[in-house]
């Protein structure tokens, strides 16, 4: 996610979604009472003749506001949709005050304004936006003797290849062969490991090769192979990277990789909580009990929460002392587990009674 455009006395962001995970950020980001304007598309029926039956009308594009009154984030067809009543638009073509949902989509930009920009917010905006800035994923592509490598970054990919092996073909003696195999894919892995810092490699080709690649991983680099996925393309090169890219799988794995981080967190409360550890709080007046006394390690509390319950106090004040906080989406299990205990609870320092 990246800012196009800011006016801070007016209140104004306009910003540029570009990952699956941007759009569930802006679903939390995104309030009633907000005016939230992007370029929309309707059907225009030609009102100013005789009507001829099958005519659809005409596709027209222009920008439209709306005063929010719902957000729904779908998770699992990664789809944002903002609900509210039409404050700006071409009068001539669309009527005012009528209702009107905008279906938020990536690379395209959506202009949020509000009252007043919270403390939390604007971080979370800020986070979002510093996690676009890594090195997200790597895509491999492997296929017979050559690699290509596609690193994903904010503008786009950053091609990294080919990677040739000099691979003499199967009817030469197998373990000639084996060898240049072997010198072709520690090839590969000293190029992967300039890029330590990702989180995601995707290993994919239309053959055997990326399997045989992931076993040797598995044996001799286990901490790559911890972050690798594998699938099958149609073909190799970039062409293949291509393929990877129109599916959407790096979208889907990062999200992935958000949810089960927030997973292990929620799953070391209930391990604490099994235990009747004296080092774990739940609920809110526990939690804020927690908070106040400077014992807290680490704060999760669920995401719809923040707002509702003006919860932003607290979450200062764990930061201040040094603590961590965690926001857990409420759309996963880990999220409605942290519901059943109220919302909120808190790793702890030392106990509190």
């Amino acid at each position: 996610m990246r800012i196009t455009y800011q006016n801070n006395k007016k209140g104004i962001i306009e910003l540029m979604p570009e990952t699956l995970d941007d759009l569930w950020h802006l679903s939390h980001i995104i309030e009633s009472g907000d005016i939230v304007s992007s370029k929309t598309t309707r059907r225009i029926q030609d009102t100013t003749g005789e009507k001829i039956r099958g005519d659809r009308g005409i596709k027209k594009s222009f920008y439209i506001g709306i005063n929010v009154e719902s957000v729904n984030f779908h998770i699992y067809t990664g789809k944002l949709r903002i609900t509210g009543i039409i404050e700006k638009a071409p009068e001539d073509l669309i009527p005012l005050s009528s209702y009107h949902t905008l279906e938020v989509k990536l690379n395209k930009p959506l202009r949020i304004k509000k009252e007043e920009w919270g403390k939390w917010t604007l971080k979370r905006l800020k986070q979002a936006i510093n996690a676009s800035k890594k090195l997200s994923a790597i895509i491999l592509v492997l296929e017979d003797d050559m690699a290509e490598l596609g690193l994903i970054r904010q503008y786009g990919i950053e091609y990294y290849g080919p990677l040739i092996g000099h691979i003499s073909g199967k009817r030469i003696v197998e373990k000639d062969r084996r060898k240049k195999v072997i010198i072709f894919y520690e090839k590969i892995i000293q190029t992967l490991q300039k890029f330590a810092e990702v989180e995601t490699l995707l290993i994919a080709g239309p053959g055997f090769v990326k399997d045989d690649f992931y076993s040797y991983l598995k044996e001799k680099y286990s901490e790559i192979a911890n972050k690798a996925v594998l699938e099958t393309t149609g073909t190799g090169g970039r062409v293949g990277i291509s393929e990877i890219l129109k599916k959407g799988t790096i979208e889907k794995i990062t999200a992935e990789n958000r949810v089960a981080s927030e997973m292990r967190a929620v799953n070391k409360v209930l391990e604490e909580i099994a235990k009747s550890s004296d080092e774990v709080a739940y609920g809110k007046n526990m939690v804020i009990s927690a908070a106040n006394a400077g014992a807290i390690q680490e704060l999760l509390i669920l995401d719809k929460l923040v707002r509702q319950q003006d919860m932003e106090k607290t979450m200062d004040l764990v930061e201040n002392m040094k603590g961590k906080v965690t926001l857990v989406s409420s759309e996963h299990e880990g999220g409605k587990q942290l519901e059943a205990l109220g919302g909120m609870a808190a790793l702890l320092r030392f106990r509190i009674n």
